[in-house]
């Protein structure tokens, strides 16, 4: 099993093995007492935007303090093609679920995205809450899957914001269910080995008329998935998984 990640503010100092650094705070704590490692076991601390060290516990203080040696650092290349994700806000935490599933896939960026069929609307402090629910689930999904660069949460976006998104992506495609509005398979579709791919995941009641030719003028393309109708929280991770394979990035 690889080793435990946690995230730590950044990583100056820690770039030549050697090094001392002492993990506090929330995820010392967690390390200390609630993983309970000790000396010898390995760890990997991470900024979560591409760095990391490899660093070997040698003890602790307290109940939220681990005290570990770094035995290298590293930097991780940002990924080729970029895949960003435009979710449109599910019901109740299914939005959670969608980012905790696209996380562990290889997502690079999730958009939230107010949908006009959208049942979950996100208005002053009740959309500031559910947004840091978002971005507290990628941080703490990418710990648990073990990357070190984590998925950024944008802020939620208006049609017309995802439209110029689409815009300008060197691959743009939207998942829409419907057969008969001129989808094609995306299985089949040509993907970039590098820039920017977006695709858009319409909520359950789908993808509005209006939508799709604000979408389809912005360069974005209708695909569909399979045969059978998933839910818009499964979605966005199929269509990773299909674009990290197929794009070598699974390789």
């Amino acid at each position: 099993m690889t080793a435990p990640v946690f995230v730590v503010p950044h990583l100056d100092g820690l770039d030549a093995p050697g090094g001392r650094f002492v993990l506090d705070g929330p995820e010392g704590r967690h390390a200390v007492s609630v993983k309970r490692l000790r000396a010898g076991e390995d760890i990997v601390l991470t900024d979560g935007q591409g760095r990391w060290a490899d660093c070997v516990v040698t003890g602790s203080e307290g109940k939220d303090r681990l005290l570990v040696h770094v035995t290298s650092s590293q930097e991780e290349p940002p990924p080729a093609p970029r895949l960003t994700v435009v979710q449109a806000l599910p019901k109740g935490d299914r939005g959670e679920l969608a980012v905790e599933t696209m996380t562990e896939t290889g997502v690079d960026a999730i958009v939230p995205w107010a949908a006009a069929r959208c049942v979950t609307q996100w208005r002053g402090d009740r959309g500031a809450r559910a947004l840091a629910k978002w971005r507290a689930t990628a941080r703490e999904s990418g710990k648990q899957s073990r990357r070190v660069r984590f998925p950024e949460v944008a802020d939620a976006m208006t049609t017309k914001q995802v439209a110029a998104l689409l815009a300008s992506a060197d691959f743009a495609g939207v998942l829409h269910e419907d057969q008969h509005h001129g989808s094609a398979p995306f299985a089949t579709a040509e993907l970039p080995g590098a820039g920017e791919i977006v695709l858009v995941v319409g909520p359950e009641g789908g993808v509005s008329p209006e939508e799709l030719a604000a979408f389809a003028e912005a360069g974005a393309g209708a695909y569909r998935l399979g045969a059978s109708v998933l839910r818009t929280s499964t979605a966005g991770t199929v269509a990773a998984g299909l674009v990290l394979a197929r794009t070598g990035r699974w390789a």
